[in-house]
């Protein structure tokens, strides 16, 4: 399998298949996009003694399977709060934007306690009939402990990248978070996939800290409300616990 993006230089990437999502081969999953964001504003004039708390990304159109540029920005510097701006661009149209709030890491010793997240199952969950060109799917290795693919409702699973952000890179602990937040609804649809659509035009991260290790668990729940909108929230942790949340507002409507 291929790395989701290969560096062609000057900020310029070619998107692979393995960037694909489930509604066409044609169009990026929103997941590796968001990763590759992430990496910019990692790298966006770095300050060891801040971290990254809240990401929130715009999908202002599908993006393609394609060639990409990405850009980030300080859009206001601070000595202990700094909002960051990245945005990724397909040909002339701009794709994909996201904000980020910088702050500095907390000088308080930790506080409140989580439930632990569950074992990793040993069985994979296999790529859906009928979603075999789902590229995506095939990159990112899924273990269910609670719910399926095809179950509808709430459902908790563990993940891990098979293939690097990057290609020749190893993955930031950001970037495996933020390549499979986009997936909570993906895996908590309340509607069947084949009969309805419930695509998100944002994605909203909050980070408590920085993953460690390759395995990140997503567990999610959707709702949808009567003539209104839906849902899709999700908690993410590592093996040592939680380390963000993420919600994404979701268009739901008959194919």
């Amino acid at each position: 399998m291929k790395p989701f993006f290969e560096p062609r230089g000057g900020g310029r990437f070619l998107a692979t298949e393995s960037t694909a999502g489930p509604w066409s081969p044609e169009h990026q999953h929103a997941g590796p996009p968001a990763a590759l964001l992430g990496r910019a504003l990692e790298r966006c004039a770095p300050r060891e003694e801040m971290v990254l708390a809240r990401c929130t990304f715009e999908i202002l159109g599908p993006v393609p399977v394609a060639e990409v540029e990405v850009q980030a920005r300080v859009a206001r510097p601070g000595r202990s709060v700094e909002l960051l701006e990245a945005e990724l661009s397909a040909g002339d149209r701009t794709a994909m934007t996201v904000r980020a709030w910088r702050v500095l890491g907390a000088g308080a010793p930790a506080a409140g306690a989580d439930p632990a997240p569950p074992p990793i199952p040993t069985e994979v969950a296999p790529v859906p009939f009928g979603l075999e060109g789902f590229g995506y799917g095939r990159a990112v290795e899924m273990r269910f402990a609670a719910g399926d693919w095809m179950q509808l409702g709430p459902a908790t699973a563990w993940t891990r990248l098979r293939v690097p952000v990057v290609d020749g890179e190893e993955p930031s602990g950001l970037q495996r978070v933020l390549a499979v937040a986009d997936s909570g609804n993906g895996i908590s649809g309340v509607l069947a996939l084949d009969e309805w659509l419930f695509i998100n035009p944002e994605l909203t991260v909050h980070l408590r800290r920085e993953a460690r290790g390759e395995w990140i668990c997503l567990d999610a729940s959707t709702v949808i409300a009567d003539g209104g909108a839906g849902l899709a929230r999700s908690t993410l942790s590592d093996l040592d616990g939680v380390v963000a949340h993420g919600s994404q507002s979701l268009l739901v409507a008959p194919r």
